[in-house]
């Protein structure tokens, strides 16, 4: 069964969109997971905003990266530069995909301007994962 890995700091936010987003799109024929070089918990926007999408990634939790995971993944994803950078060195055979997304986590302002950044990083999400199926 091929398995793919979203990868981004601190796994709280961009990568559990992806992984829910994958879950949705992928179905039982793809083994999806999502970890982070760090752990930040997770983000109650990413829960909320996914929700409007009818995603429920509300037990998801932040996870460390998986090594043994990580190089029998099929396509490892990484949705930061900071992951990216500091990501372990995979065999050849793993296919790397790069998506270089705003930390909507990082954002000020209103609850409403940070929301609206949620969404668009959420909907940029969605469209790059509607790609990989």
């Amino acid at each position: 069964m091929p398995q793919i890995y979203f990868l981004c700091t601190g796994n709280s936010c961009r990568s559990q969109m992806a992984e829910g987003f994958a879950r949705q799109y992928f179905g039982q024929q793809w083994r999806i997971a999502s970890a982070g070089i760090e752990t930040h918990g997770l983000n109650p926007r990413a829960v909320q905003v996914m929700a409007e999408k009818g995603i429920d990634i509300s037990q998801y939790h932040s996870k460390l990266i998986d090594i043994d995971y990580l190089n029998s993944s099929d396509l490892v994803v990484t949705l930061c530069g900071d992951a990216r950078d500091r990501c372990p060195v995979t065999p050849p055979t793993v296919k790397k995909q790069h998506w270089p997304l705003p930390d909507p986590a990082q954002v000020q302002g209103s609850e409403a301007e940070i929301l609206t950044v949620f969404r668009q990083v959420r909907d940029e999400i969605e469209r790059r994962v509607q790609a990989l199926v």
